[in-house]
Parts: structure tokens; sequence; C-alpha cells
């Protein structure tokens, strides 16, 4: 699978599963841990759990990598490694304080429309 069709697939888990806000980060180049971070609100530490848990369900469907996740045990931040994409998955207090976007002074994904097709 192409990125751009990893991060299709991830984006329809969220969404399909009312994850909020869906944000990615193109931080090639800005970065040497990845090359993509997706960003989604949950409405709480256990919806948190929850989307990791179907976002992992599809990866091992299509076969693809998973590097590990992290923050399962009620906590308001999941983080789910796929090697060239970073999935968090935050609760709004958590994404709300960390503000990862304004961390990576970065703009959204041109491509994200092409992935939301």
């Amino acid at each position: 699978m192409q990125i751009k069709e990893i991060l299709k697939l991830i984006k329809d888990v969220l969404d399909d599963h009312k994850g909020q806000d869906i944000t990615v980060l193109d931080v090639i180049g800005k970065t040497s841990v990845t090359d993509y971070m997706v960003l989604v609100t949950s409405t709480s530490a256990r919806h948190s759990k929850s989307l990791a848990a179907y976002v992992v369900e599809k990866v091992k469907e299509n076969n693809l990598m998973l590097l590990g996740v992290e923050g399962e045990q009620g906590s308001d931040w999941v983080l789910v490694d796929l090697g060239d994409i970073i999935l968090h998955i935050m609760t709004a207090e958590a994404r709300g304080f960390y503000a990862l976007e304004k961390l990576w002074s970065v703009d959204r994904v041109e491509e994200l429309e092409e992935i939301e097709k």
C-alpha cells in the first residue's frame, strides 16, 4: 500500500468510529522519526483506547507494519506507531494542552482532500 492509501485507511477507520477533528500533518524533513502525524480527538480515554484498537485491527488485516501502541491504560493520549505514520489519539483536553499542531508549526497536508475521497 502507498502512504496515501494508508492515511486514507486510517482516516476512514477513525471517521467510522466517531473520531473528531482528524488532522494530518506532513512532517517530512522536520523530523527523522516519521513522515506523517495523524491527530484525532476522542470523547474519553475509553474512546481513545477503542479507536486505537480499531486502527490496529485494520492495520493487521492489511498486513501493514505496526511498531507499537503506547498509552492504552486509561490515558488521555494513545499513540499508535506505524513507522512512516504516527497516530495521536487524544481527548480534547489533552489535545488542547499539548497543541501538537502548533508544536510542529506545519500546515495540514494539502493532499488531505485526496485522502478524504
